[in-house]
């Protein structure tokens, strides 16, 4: 058997079809609300980092589970356009993953899941070449068991590990042991080191699982980052906000580029706050991905909010 051609990014987890619901007025309990238009777009965590990185001209493989249904010809249509090499197993009578995403009039969204079990990626649906012929492994860990396994190959490797994770899924104690780079959402460090101090979590959490990197992503609060021996802030952008869907995805995807780059983390830092913030001012999770010019024209000109954190106190 001929092994795949090496790509700069292997992504494997999440991909979800989303229903974009924008409203004026966000819903009380029990009451009614109108709105004017829907709109069905392909998205996902993993998917969609993916996706970003082969627009900005790396070489980028996604692994993951569809359906046959419509859903899942969408998600292989926008592969295909994108560039993007795709292993996807595909289930028979399969209802690929879907997201109800209602936007209020400020672009903060909230998400409605739906998953069919069988739609979860299994370590026997994977192949170590398909991971380990790649210059870095993103995974987002809702398919904890494959991402470990995936996670594990890359490091036998010597291939870096980059993870988005917003949940302490049941399993992920092992995957974690096996990532470079944990990126995660605001609450995820205290809730899982039991901490509710974000600083001493992040230090805490590095510490118990060997991370090259912790980090935390804090929407309009920019990133917060520990490396072993001080810590990092990159403060976001201000932008006219659409819709914050994909946000954090985008993030991930700006960071593997510049670590793709070899950048120095700062500037890796403020390129992902960068991506992530031009992206929120368009709708659905890639519908603001922009051309790295663009992205670095925000870097030189654009305004910031208030810092939130004092790295010398931090420190």
């Amino acid at each position: 058997m001929i092994a795949p051609e090496k790509v700069d990014v292997v992504g494997v987890g999440l991909n979800a079809t989303d229903t974009l619901i924008p409203l004026q007025t966000y819903p009380s309990r029990g009451s009614k609300t109108e709105y004017s238009h829907s709109s069905v777009r392909p998205g996902g965590q993993v998917a969609t980092t993916v996706v970003a990185c082969q627009t900005w001209g790396l070489r980028t493989r996604y692994v993951g589970k569809l359906g046959d249904d419509d859903a899942a010809r969408l998600h292989r249509e926008a592969f295909a356009r994108a560039g993007v090499e795709t292993q996807i197993t595909t289930v028979p009578g399969g209802v690929s993953p879907q997201s109800l995403i209602l936007v209020d009039a400020s672009g903060e969204r909230t998400i409605l899941c739906r998953r069919d079990e069988r739609m979860i990626l299994q370590p026997s649906d994977l192949k170590r070449d398909w991971i380990v012929n790649a210059r870095a492994l993103h995974v987002d860990g809702f398919e904890t068991a494959a991402a470990t396994v995936a996670a594990q190959w890359a490091r036998e490797a010597g291939i870096p590990v980059i993870a988005d994770l917003d949940e302490p899924y049941p399993g992920v104690e092992s995957l974690l042991e096996n990532i470079d780079y944990l990126i995660v959402s605001r609450d995820f460090p205290t809730r899982i080191m039991d901490e509710p101090d974000l600083e001493r979590a992040l230090c805490r959490m590095k510490d118990r699982y060997g991370a090259r990197l912790t980090a935390a992503t804090l929407g309009r609060d920019g990133v917060l980052a520990w490396d072993g021996n001080q810590f990092h802030y990159s403060p976001a952008y201000c932008v006219p906000v659409v819709d914050t869907t994909g946000a954090g995805d985008i993030f991930h995807a700006g960071f593997i580029y510049g670590l793709l780059q070899g950048w120095p983390l700062e500037r890796q830092l403020d390129f992902a706050c960068a991506a992530a913030a031009i992206n929120c001012t368009a709708s659905g999770a890639r519908g603001g991905i922009h051309p790295v010019a663009a992205i670095q024209n925000l870097i030189a000109t654009g305004a910031r909010y208030q810092d939130a954190f004092e790295l010398s106190g931090l420190d």
